[in-house]
């Protein structure tokens, strides 16, 4: 409980809600999770605020053993949503997972926008099998991930306001960044669930039909196509280097940690040559030791 008394936590059922946040990360997001030790002791229970808010949002959408369909999956997110949506205007909630959340919401002024847009693209999880192109994508990928980044920069912190934008840039780059790598690795988990996350039309542009993919087996034109998107999430992950400079130097090591992680998803893929079908890319232990430690070592030597 001390990461809870660090930040200022006291009232007993709020804390309990930020439990329950926490041991939705620490099971769910363990690459999130370890990042998140790299952060002063104070930011901590908030992040996990976040994070447990869009993983039971998330589950409602996602869980295969749901004997629920479409349309009262899409009924029961959208009346969470909206009472959480609710307990965040009036600044106060009964929900397991509100409570903490609405507390960091209020404590850091985080725009109820973000957790809107979040919400819209769960529920695009319940109607929208494929994209036609990446502007088409970008819109799901804005509310999925994009917010999550910005979400965290009011908690994270920046060392001058001037540079905030700089920073909500690099947030956004970085979030979809971190969700585009996911669909890279999870083209056959997603499959499995109706969905492709690869443009259409890009993946036209090298031959791939959505009949090629859902044969699930790896031919050069799925690969060239891979390699494509591969691309583009480094991409992105350079652009977001400056901003995170920007970012107070207690949350750096974090950021840094979690961007070479969740990006290093895609150095995986092309370590199993791209069987994304038959095998899941995972990152080696001694990968995330090889990360973990100096980031450590930054975090404690930056407070």
């Amino acid at each position: 409980m001390n990461e809870l008394t660090a930040a200022g936590i006291t009232d007993l059922s709020i804390r309990k809600s930020y439990v329950e946040c926490k041991k939705l990360n620490s099971m769910h997001g363990k690459t999130y999770f370890l990042a998140t030790k790299f952060l002063p002791p104070n930011k901590r229970p908030h992040v996990h605020a976040l994070y447990g808010f869009a993983r039971y949002a998330d589950e409602i959408v996602d869980d295969l053993a749901s004997t629920l369909t479409e349309l009262e999956k899409s009924q029961t997110l959208s009346k969470w949503g909206n009472s959480i949506l609710k307990d965040i205007e009036a600044g106060a909630s009964e929900d397991k997972i509100g409570k903490a959340l609405v507390d960091t919401v209020c404590r850091f002024n985080i725009p109820i926008d973000y957790f809107k847009a979040f919400l819209t693209s769960m529920e695009m999880d319940l109607t929208i099998t494929e994209y036609q192109t990446f502007q088409d994508l970008y819109k799901y990928v804005y509310g999925s991930a994009a917010v999550i980044g910005l979400q965290m920069v009011p908690i994270l912190g920046v060392d001058d306001e001037n540079y905030l934008e700089e920073a909500n840039i690099a947030a956004e780059k970085l979030g979809v960044a971190f969700q585009l790598a996911n669909f890279i690795r999870d083209v056959n988990e997603d499959l499995d669930r109706g969905r492709i996350y690869l443009p259409i039309e890009e993946l036209s542009s090298h031959n791939v039909t959505r009949e090629l993919l859902e044969r699930r087996k790896l031919t050069p034109e799925i690969v060239n196509a891979l390699k494509e998107q591969i691309s583009r999430v480094r991409k992105l992950q350079k652009e977001s280097v400056p901003g995170i400079k920007y970012l107070t130097a207690s949350s750096r090591a974090c950021i840094e940690a979690a961007s070479e992680l969740y990006c290093g998803i895609v150095d995986e893929v092309e370590k199993i040559d791209y069987q994304v079908f038959s095998l899941r890319a995972k990152t080696s232990s001694w990968r995330r030791l090889k990360v973990a430690l100096p980031a450590y070592f930054r975090a404690i030597s930056s407070r």
